[in-house]
């Protein structure tokens, strides 16, 4: 392994834009391969990412410290892109239909969240500093606890395609629980310091700034937005949309960041805006932005690996412990009075706490502002407690996501026909209801067959039940031609060859890619094991329409979970 490092470091340090290039690659590379493994697991494939990251920097120091700051700005991107498109789930009904509930549930689960890991907090700290420093930290620890990571969040969402009430609210939840951290941050910071007497700003200043911030955001991303609602409305090319899309999301940002404003908060109002603005032509800005996303997010929670280093004593474990469990109670019971009290259904009462474990890159962004504020070895508790976990959250948070979606019902409710075709294979979706005709038939038995039935393509096979080509509506056409000979003809006589054949366990994908490539329709199935016995046809249009309905079904599955709220 010193090796290993030394060869790396050697490489590494040979230039800068080497060494940016290269780790680039490394992570991308390595999270992809580490999210597999994981995935073998039946773990989210972001736990994958978040371990390579933590073997690639403080395991291994492959990343190092310089090299995370060399990146903040592609974090500011990652977060920006993430926020852009959480903004996009968030359409005007959710809020019609969910606004008393959205706002319940936040309110009660970073509420409590927060005043259980103060207390706990305070409670672990007393018999170790003075009572007033004992309130300070535990205030901020527990204002940072509010905070839930959106981006692992609704990664996990998308990853297991999820759709229905919980989704819905947990979307809408995650992406105001920035706002609602900061606020208690700021309220946080402003006892903090009047309780250490290091009253550097006012109080009315400190909300001042809080305001600025949470307003001042909005309000950029509003702006964006509509500007970017005028440009896509302009332009039907893809390449385009993605040109002025990217350059909203990148201006988003760096306004944000000149203005000291909430990155997350601004494109994530930039996203809403654009979506209810025009929310049929904006699918296509969402959609080319989802396909450029994976290898951002690899890079994006790898880097988030890296930069988990931890240091243990006793206590910090102990005030780690008690920030984990306050955190994990808090949002589970807070949640949990929040939906009774708005009357959500009973999925998201039960699973949504399940949802708001994990805590990620706005936490450490609040800790790290919060540490400025304290010195010594306070400052390095403070550091100690919150990354350990921020680290043990984000590993847990994504799993307890995926069974609370799970639980509730909303896994794979949210799939596309080409989901569908990834997972199935020929055996799944070929017709074996359509008629097979003998060699011998007559042309006349043949036309009757036709007419009783709705296909346009019929395998011919021979006695031993071996395909031997097709009977499609052209050839039957032709024979119009001869009638004087249509007495005499069998179905051999007006076959067609076959240009090829697949079997039941070929991959769905990989069969509509040949059919695509051969130009044909349909394509008559086999049972492979040498006899060529025919065993069914595999209709493209027939296949659509059955992915197509199979889709509908399961989003009408989903939005039946959805109570209806009185009025």
């Amino acid at each position: 392994m010193t090796t290993v490092n030394s060869l790396f470091g050697t490489i590494l340090a040979q230039s800068k834009e080497t060494n940016v290039l290269l780790l680039v690659g490394v992570g991308i590379c390595a999270g992809a391969v580490g999210a597999k493994l994981v995935q073998m697991l039946h773990i989210p494939k972001i736990v994958g990412y978040i371990l390579i990251g933590v073997i690639l920097g403080p395991a291994c120091g492959i990343i190092s410290a310089d090299a995370i700051h060399v990146f903040e700005p592609f974090n500011s991107f990652a977060l920006g892109v993430i926020g852009f498109l959480i903004g996009g789930e968030l359409k005007r009904d959710i809020f019609t239909k969910f606004g008393k509930q959205v706002f319940a549930i936040l309110l009660f689960e970073g509420g409590v969240a927060f005043l259980l890991v103060t207390i706990l907090s305070f409670l672990a700290l007393w018999y170790t500093h003075e009572w007033h420093q004992a309130l300070a930290i535990a205030v901020v620890f527990g204002a940072i606890c509010a905070a839930t990571d959106p981006a692992s969040t609704v990664n996990v969402l998308w990853e297991y395609k999820t759709r229905g009430p919980l989704t819905t609210l947990l979307t809408a939840i995650v992406a105001l629980d920035d706002a609602l951290a900061l606020v208690l941050y700021i309220t946080s910071v402003s006892l903090a310091n009047f309780l250490t007497g290091h009253q550097d700003e006012g109080l009315l200043t400190m909300i001042g700034h809080s305001f600025y911030e949470v307003f001042g955001s909005l309000a950029l991303g509003v702006g964006i937005g509509t500007l970017l609602n005028w440009a896509v409305r302009r332009t039907d090319e893809d390449d385009r949309t993605l040109i002025y899309t990217i350059s909203g999301i990148v201006l988003s940002i760096g306004l944000a960041l000149a203005l000291e404003l909430d990155t997350i908060l601004s494109s994530m109002a930039c996203g809403v805006t654009l979506v209810n603005l025009s929310p049929r032509r904006s699918t296509r800005s969402f959609d080319v932005v989802h396909r450029i996303t994976p290898p951002i997010y690899v890079l994006f929670f790898v880097m988030i690996g890296a930069r988990l280093n931890i240091h243990l004593s006793g206590l910090i474990a102990l005030l780690a412990g008690v920030y984990i469990i306050g955190s994990v109670i808090g949002k589970t019971s807070g949640s949990y009075f929040g939906a009774a009290y708005s009357k959500a259904v009973p999925s998201v009462k039960k699973y949504l706490g399940f949802c708001l474990y994990q805590q990620g890159t706005i936490a450490i962004a609040l800790l790290i502002m919060a540490s400025q504020r304290f010195e010594g070895q306070t400052r390095e508790t403070m550091l100690s407690v919150i990354v350990a976990g921020v680290f043990i959250l984000q590993f847990v948070g994504p799993l307890c996501t995926k069974i609370g979606v799970r639980k509730a019902g909303e896994m794979g409710m949210n799939v596309t026909e080409e989901d569908l075709i990834k997972i199935y294979t020929v055996g799944d979706v070929m017709d074996k209801d359509v008629p097979v005709m003998a060699a011998g038939t007559p042309l006349s038995e043949v036309i009757q067959i036709v007419s009783q039935t709705r296909s346009t393509y019929y395998s011919v096979v021979d006695a031993e039940e071996k395909i031997v080509g097709a009977i499609t509506m052209d050839g039957i056409r032709s024979t119009f031609a001869t009638q004087e000979l249509n007495d005499w003809l069998v179905a051999l006589d007006i076959v067609e060859p076959l240009i090829a054949t697949t079997t039941p366990t070929v991959p769905l994908s990989q069969a509509m890619e040949t059919m695509r490539e051969l130009n044909a329709e349909q394509l008559p199935v086999v049972t492979g094991d040498n006899g060529d016995r025919y065993v069914g046809i595999l209709d493209e249009r027939s296949v659509l329409r059955r992915l197509s309905a199979e889709v509908l079904a399961k989003q009408k599955e989903a939005d039946s979970m959805y109570k209806p709220v009185a009025t």
